[in-house]
């Protein structure tokens, strides 16, 4: 007789037991994998959470016809009337914080802290567009024609495919969806298989406010592989905007099909970030930010500090204190309130670590601290466990691997004469999504933030604190092979919405512009 799967108490919390798509009996050795459902399974342990459902074909078929539907429905709604519902939305995360931001924190594995900060920030976010459902601004421009009068207006664009990836399972949706919703525009999301029941949680809040309010087919969700939903989507011209968030070969891909039906695409793609520390910076500011950009989240974020760039004459002892630093990072149990550093989220994450650890070594890096596999012992035991790292790279800063994205907590070290060098140094990498410098000079500062394109080529520059934290009410994105989207906050809403240019002749002669004369 086989054993009964214990539910976790998150799950029914958030109303998951009973969900259509959610499998919590799951006994014994029975896995539930199959072409119609994926098994969740606990980065801390490696143990089932649940099994989820995947649509078909056919039934993202059914989702998409009843997003473009209630598209053609919501956009006749007077934009602050959008932004109300949105505010209910809001209100109602305000009411699951801590056990939904659990909830990411079990099926992602990220500490407890940075759960809740994750749903905090579509919270954020929501009031950010109940605001700006009152802002959806035109412009009105002089006209070069007597008795004519020219204006701009934005409209709704459409159904948005919403793309996320496993290390923000409820955040990055949180980005497009509240703006999106405030645009006018239906939404219907595509998670990442690694954390479908965190988005399954998120959305069914949204949908039940949005069907309470007339709408029920606002916000969707179609949970699937690549190949049968992903592909189709992508392709699927009733889109004409495809948000997708997630690695710069993903991204690529992504691009190209978009473009290809001439549709609209909103890249957020990978980051290689570099921390820059002056000699006159704040050394100990320089310290806890630059452990907490490189650590936090196992180093599972497109922000993490991946390079640090030390000026040579403070470059020994700075990081012996970090050295010092990494090894008192605690590491275990992501719901436990004490710990700073949950797993990597899969088995194959410890295997690139792994990789890039042997490959950094080979081509002369010095291993200072971390290096491998840790077990924390008691509930983790099997988990996907790794100790923070720094590696040094040699004199001469060749070091190839570094220029690489790996997904996990890995520190290149290098350093640098004067400050030109350590810009360019930073620069050069393919991914431009975020960067940071260290330093008690306005010229360094300056020079880093130059407005003439010879400073930081990110789309995130920032003096005196890390690379990773970024607030909703800035525009995050990045350049090069980060893909060039903007999401959040700023005039990001304009990505969900399309521009008209009108002009209204309110005279009874026919005038043409430059002059032209047709008589």
């Amino acid at each position: 007789m086989t054993q009964a799967h214990t539910i976790h108490p998150l799950l029914e919390s958030l109303d998951l037991v009973n969900h259509p798509r959610v499998v919590t009996d799951i006994r014994g050795d029975e896995t539930h994998e199959s072409d119609n459902m994926v098994v969740v399974r606990a980065p801390a342990t490696n143990q089932p959470i649940a099994a989820v459902t995947l649509d078909s074909a056919e039934s993202y078929e059914d989702i998409t016809i009843r997003s473009v539907e209630a598209f053609k429905k919501w956009c006749t709604v007077p934009a602050p009337a959008r932004g109300d519902l949105v505010r209910r939305i809001g209100n109602a995360y305000r009411e699951v914080l801590e056990d939904l931001g659990s909830l990411v924190s079990l099926e992602m594995g990220k500490i407890k802290a940075e759960g809740i900060g994750e749903v905090q920030e579509t919270i954020d976010i929501a009031d950010f567009a109940v605001g700006q459902s009152r802002m959806l601004y035109g412009k009105t421009m002089p006209s070069e024609r007597p008795l004519h009068a020219m204006k701009e207006q934005w409209l709704p664009l459409g159904p948005v495919g919403i793309i996320t990836a496993f290390n923000f399972p409820n955040a990055v949706w949180g980005w497009n969806a509240m703006l999106a919703a405030v645009c006018g525009d239906s939404c219907v999301w595509k998670p990442s298989l690694l954390a479908p029941l965190t988005a399954i949680a998120t959305n069914t809040i949204a949908q039940r406010i949005a069907e309470e309010a007339g709408h029920p087919d606002l916000f969707q969700l179609v949970i699937g592989t690549d190949d049968v939903v992903g592909e189709t989507m992508i392709h699927d011209k009733r889109y004409p905007l495809i948000s997708a968030t997630g690695s710069c070969r993903m991204g690529r891909h992504v691009g190209a099909a978009v473009a290809q039906r001439l549709g609209k695409c909103l890249l957020e793609l990978g980051g290689n970030n570099a921390v820059i520390i002056e000699p006159d910076a704040n050394l100990d500011l320089a310290l806890k930010s630059t452990v907490f950009g490189s650590v936090g989240t196992a180093g599972q974020r497109c922000t993490t500090s991946r390079r640090l760039i030390i000026h040579e004459s403070i470059a020994d002892d700075f990081v012996a204190k970090l050295v010092k630093a990494y090894e008192t990072v605690r590491i275990g149990d992501p719901l436990d309130e004490t710990v700073l550093m949950g797993p990597l989220r899969t088995e194959g994450s410890v295997e690139q670590y792994e990789s890039a650890v042997a490959q950094a070594k080979a081509q002369g890096g010095e291993l200072l601290t971390g290096g491998e596999r840790h077990n924390p012992g008691g509930d983790c035991e099997g988990g996907n466990f790794v100790k923070p790292t720094i590696i040094r790279a040699p004199k001469d800063n060749n070091l190839p691997i570094a220029l690489e994205e790996t997904f996990a907590p890995i520190l290149y070290v290098f350093t640098y004469t004067n400050l030109e060098d350590a810009i360019d140094m930073q620069n050069n990498v393919d991914q431009g999504l975020s960067s940071a410098i260290f330093t008690g000079a306005s010229a360094s500062a300056e020079r880093f933030l130059s407005p003439t394109g010879a400073g930081s080529d990110c789309g995130i520059a920032n003096v005196n604190l890390g690379t990773s934290g970024a607030e909703i009410g800035g525009a995050f994105g990045g350049e090069k092979d980060t893909g060039g989207g903007r999401e959040s906050g700023s005039d990001s809403w304009k990505s969900y919405m399309r521009r008209q240019t009108c002009t209204i002749n309110h005279g009874s002669e026919l005038t043409l512009a430059q002059g032209i004369r047709f008589e």
